[in-house]
């Protein structure tokens, strides 16, 4: 029995070997550097730097659950920040190509209409702790406030006139984003996400 059980075996084997060469099958890989030491080839790979964290305690069900919330919100408003600093990329790189102002003016509104039209019900949405979070990430993705960002492209008015707004709801637009002080947590959790790690 141990024989036919043997022979069934080789025979799938083959079969699958012959099956498979008469498909096509296409590698997906990518390109290595490789260094020759003494006629043998070493491969040399770059990989992503992961940093880790010790596991996180908590003293009570309260401080889990605050944890995970403020997980949550960041995994919701995170990809808005990444976004704004790719669209505020895109929109300083088209200026460059603009020579007047009112050419810079006009595609300034066009990009504030776009993106109105494209994200506003989404952001609506939001909480006020998400909005919170959104207005200190875009100033760690961007580098510049969000009132600085509103400065710039709309003008010390509206900037003014959106700070107005959020100072009436308790929040700030000259928030900053301290990586190194209260926001010290979040930018380990954002560290996690990207890693793959929550």
């Amino acid at each position: 029995m141990a024989i036919k059980t043997k022979l069934l075996i080789l025979l799938f084997i083959l079969t699958a070997s012959i099956t498979v060469g008469q498909t096509r099958i296409e590698a997906i890989g990518y390109v290595v550097e490789g260094k020759v030491v003494e006629n043998d080839t070493i491969l040399h790979v770059n990989i992503k730097e992961i940093i880790v964290f010790a596991p996180r305690t908590f003293k009570n069900k309260r401080q889990y659950r605050r944890y995970y919330r403020l997980v949550k919100n960041l995994k919701k408003v995170y990809p808005y920040a990444k976004l704004a600093n790719l669209k505020l990329r895109e929109i300083e790189t088209h200026l460059t190509t603009l020579d007047t102002e009112i050419e810079k003016r006009r595609y300034i509104n066009l990009a504030d209409k776009r993106l109105r039209d494209e994200f506003e019900d989404e952001l609506i949405k939001l909480t006020i702790t998400q909005g919170r979070l959104l207005i200190k990430l875009i100033d760690r993705e961007t580098g510049n406030t969000t009132y600085h960002l509103v400065k710039e492209l709309k003008g010390s008015f509206t900037a003014f006139l959106w700070q107005s707004l959020a100072r009436l709801f308790g929040e700030n637009l000259k928030d900053e984003f301290d990586a190194e002080g209260d926001d010290e947590l979040i930018d380990q959790i954002l560290m996690m996400i990207d890693n793959g790690q929550l």
